[in-house]
């Protein structure tokens, strides 16, 4: 399976968690004997502006983190162009699912995922789009953005059992009919994060449904990393969603 990522997502941009040193190594390290690594390209500055006012994007550059954010979002365009032919994943940060169309927070600047459908759907690429937030924290964001598109379901998963968990994801595969489905991959809902909930195996099984929901719409899926703060786990967390996602 293809995973979008760039060397840059490397550096340690501020002293959040997301942005920690050894994050993106830990995942690499693990999955790259697996996957096929594709480069990824800065989002241009007009689909970035689709979903964000300009004094947010100013905002952003005056932080100087411009270049990083813009970054993470082309790699999540790139993944979901690629998730239209086969699974994709993008290992990308900063992560994007709080950032709102003008204003951000929780080490978010740009919302990956809202620039990544509305790209494709401006491109007349997607009809529709579900996208499924199986992060700890609400995606305030993306709800912000599209909360009032008609065209982009989302789901933000939330459950204070495994069990309950994974039959609310269950329940939104078995009724999607969108052409593309992106799900904001937070792994901080994991037994050895800050959620304490799901184990590494039920990545695979949410994979899997993604996965099926899309062969049965005839459209596509990808991922793009949101939260995920343990890095003992969080790199065999990803290869368990990217093996579900690939059908292995």
């Amino acid at each position: 399976m293809q995973v979008v990522f760039h060397e840059d997502f490397y550096q340690v941009y501020t002293g959040d968690p997301a942005a920690a040193s050894g994050r993106m190594e830990a995942v690499v390290e693990t999955i790259e004997p697996q996957v096929e690594f594709v480069r990824a390209e800065p989002a241009v500055r007009q689909y970035i502006a689709a979903v964000h006012s300009e004094a947010h994007i100013r905002q952003v550059e005056d932080q100087g983190l411009f270049d990083i954010a813009a970054l993470a979002a082309g790699g999540a365009v790139q993944a979901a162009r690629i998730g239209l032919l086969e699974p994709c994943f993008a290992l990308i940060r900063p992560p994007g699912h709080h950032a709102s169309a003008a204003s951000a927070w929780g080490f978010c600047y740009f919302n990956n995922m809202a620039v990544a459908l509305e790209t494709l759907r401006r491109q007349k690429k997607i009809n529709s789009a579900l996208v499924l937030d199986i992060d700890l924290h609400f995606g305030d964001g993306t709800v912000n953005i599209f909360g009032n598109r008609n065209w982009a379901g989302i789901v933000n998963v939330e459950a204070s059992n495994r069990s309950e968990y994974l039959q609310q994801v269950e329940q939104t595969m078995k009724s999607c009919r969108a052409d593309l489905i992106g799900i904001s991959a937070g792994f901080d809902y994991h037994t050895d994060d800050w959620g304490g909930l799901l184990h590494t195996g039920d990545y695979e099984e949410i994979g899997r449904q993604v996965r099926k929901a899309a062969e049965r719409n005839a459209g596509g899926c990808f991922a793009i990393l949101e939260g995920g703060y343990n890095h003992d786990v969080l790199g065999e967390n990803v290869l368990a969603l990217i093996n579900g996602m690939a059908g292995r």
